[in-house]
């Protein structure tokens, strides 16, 4: 009996069916966990911690402390308030995307100056909640948005979008390199990565900007950022099959779209996701695309050195492990 089983286990983990069954498995745990993600980081977005700027010397008088201490207990998070002397002085913070709003008090009047480009999630909270604190504490509230977004992208998704389809297309690309154009040496691999990362992301710019006209985005910066994504987004995956085999989708996936994605910034603000997320999320290939991308199209001449850097990380190093990996290989072949 024990050498009959024996022999239908070894059968079936010689069969196709193991692998498949297998396959099976990662698939269903795979839907549940997609699912999960993104209903744990966008279901029900939480203010933490939102940087708010505050202009005017009356901000330490009684009504201007009430409506800061009212706007934290209705958000249900810590307004970091900076205090600064001049209106000029706080809309460069916004531009520099160090704070995502400006009080500006004048007694019992104040205008809030909300900026929906630097987070349409987080602006969309502060203008529900203001007026209501504001006729709590007695103060007059007038409410504008200092830095809307685009007209073709009135929820700001659309960075989210192109980002989303650059990674996806990406790490899809290196997989059907590997299953159609296997016998290409690795670092042939890496410029057909290159090539398709370029043209993809001109395609991702033509269809956004010339054709829908959703959003205008500046071509050399955004061109470059998106073919920077899929192009990290492909190496990581070229990385993980030459370290882990057939199986290499499974952290490819876990790793870009399934921690990345709802972690990026791009569908909800930072503030508002979990507190892990908002940290790790600025340290994978989507979220430092989508901070790069964002702060070109809205925040030109405010670009930050950082989420390129990340990008290349990621990029260098992914090419660096498939390169070894693979001569390493290609040696113990030859020998």
């Amino acid at each position: 009996m024990r050498d009959r089983t024996g022999r239908r286990w070894a059968d079936f983990r010689e069969s196709p069916f193991l692998p498949a069954t297998v396959l099976v498995l990662i698939v269903a745990a795979a839907a549940g966990l997609f699912a999960g993600s993104y209903t744990y980081a966008m279901a029900a977005p939480t203010p933490h911690r939102v940087p708010v700027a505050v202009v005017g010397i009356s901000h330490q008088t009684v009504r201007g402390k009430a409506f800061a201490a009212g706007l934290e207990q209705r958000l249900n998070a810590s307004l970091a308030l900076s205090f600064e002397p001049t209106f000029e002085r706080a809309r460069q913070a916004v531009e520099e995307q160090r704070v995502f709003g400006v009080i500006v008090v004048h007694g019992n009047d104040a205008t809030f100056y909300v900026s929906s480009a630097s987070g349409a999630s987080v602006a969309q909270l502060l203008t529900e909640a203001a007026p209501m604190v504001a006729r709590q504490v007695g103060m007059r509230l007038t409410v504008r948005d200092l830095k809307p977004l685009q007209r073709g992208d009135p929820r700001g998704l659309a960075l989210f979008y192109i980002t989303l389809a650059a990674v996806v297309i990406g790490f899809v690309g290196a997989v059907q390199l590997n299953a159609n154009a296997g016998g290409l040496a690795p670092w042939e691999r890496i410029a057909f990565t290159g090539a398709y990362a370029a043209l993809g992301a001109l395609a991702i710019v033509a269809a956004v900007d010339w054709v829908l006209g959703a959003l205008r985005l500046p071509l050399p910066e955004s061109w470059f950022i998106l073919a920077l994504t899929m192009f990290a987004s492909g190496m990581v995956f070229s990385m993980f099959r030459t370290l882990v085999g057939r199986w290499a989708m499974v952290p490819t996936w876990g790793l870009m779209v399934l921690l990345g994605n709802p972690s990026s910034g791009g569908a909800v603000s930072w503030p508002l996701l979990p507190s892990p997320l908002g940290v790790i999320g600025r340290w994978l290939p989507p979220g430092a695309s989508v901070n790069a991308q964002h702060t070109a199209v809205y925040f030109g001449g405010h670009q930050r050195l950082m989420p390129f850097l990340v990008l290349a990380a990621w990029a260098l190093v992914s090419s660096a492990v498939f390169l070894i990996r693979e001569n390493r290989k290609g040696r113990e072949l030859g020998s």
